[in-house]
């Protein structure tokens, strides 16, 4: 089971999930970042932050960041002194604004954005000494080839680590957190975006991705050994680790 069901942000018939969630990054490229920090009050820093901090248990010197966007995570991996962060994604419009985030930082020489496909990576087999994901696995058309593709590129040892969202378990989170995604987060998506889509996709693909030891299992049916997970936020969030 990779997909309890394919959750896409049009339903388009004739269009794949992978076309869908390109076009609509690119759609609210320009408002993303700001949309991004609002709606989670700031609170996503935190879990990159976190996440970043295990992959730092590994000293990666060439990282992967795999659905970039506009380059965070990659940012915030500065962090662990690499020489190289090379950040992928297939939305040209997240990956334009994430260059020009880059050159203002003074950054570009090490970041570098790539448009690219997490399902069919264009790097060698033990490329990169860790890779992150930023709320990017649940887009992927085909999970397990994404998983696959990621650990290829991965050195012996290398450090995965993937930030996705999930859904809380305990009271008042769990209450808060379905009318805030359900009602606030649709709403005031669609005003600030003009994406009548997007902001409503976001709930649905949460909710058909499989988390926890869901996810766990199939990461350990891939290949990852010493698979882990820490919930962030009581379980707005999860962080999943491995090593190749």
């Amino acid at each position: 089971m990779s997909q309890k069901q394919v959750v896409k942000p049009y339903n388009l018939s004739d269009k794949s999930k992978k076309q869908e969630v390109a076009e609509m990054f690119n759609n609210i490229s320009k408002k993303y970042d700001f949309l991004n920090h609002f709606l989670s009050m700031g609170i996503d820093k935190l879990w990159r932050k976190k996440a970043v901090k295990i992959l730092g248990q590994n000293k990666p010197k060439i990282i992967l960041d795999i659905a970039t966007g506009t380059g965070d995570f990659a940012i915030e991996s500065l962090k662990l002194n690499p020489e190289k962060i090379i950040g992928i994604d297939i939305s040209e419009g997240m990956l334009t604004i994430g260059r020009q985030k880059m050159k203002k930082k003074k950054v570009d020489h090490i970041i570098d954005l790539q448009l690219g496909d997490s399902e069919n990576l264009k790097f060698d087999d033990n490329y990169f000494d860790g890779y992150t994901v930023g709320f990017g696995v649940r887009n992927f058309e085909n999970l397990e080839k994404g998983l696959s593709e990621m650990l290829r590129v991965l050195k012996p040892n290398g450090t995965a680590v993937i930030l996705e969202f999930s859904k809380p378990k305990k009271f008042p989170i769990k209450q808060s957190f379905y009318v805030y995604s359900k009602y606030i987060l649709p709403t005031v998506g669609k005003l600030i975006s003009k994406d009548n889509r997007a902001y409503t996709y976001l709930p649905e693909s949460i909710n058909a991705f499989p988390e926890g030891q869901n996810f766990m299992d199939i990461m350990t049916k891939i290949g990852y050994k010493n698979v882990k997970s820490k919930l962030v936020s009581g379980g707005i969030a999860t962080i999943y680790y491995g090593i190749k």
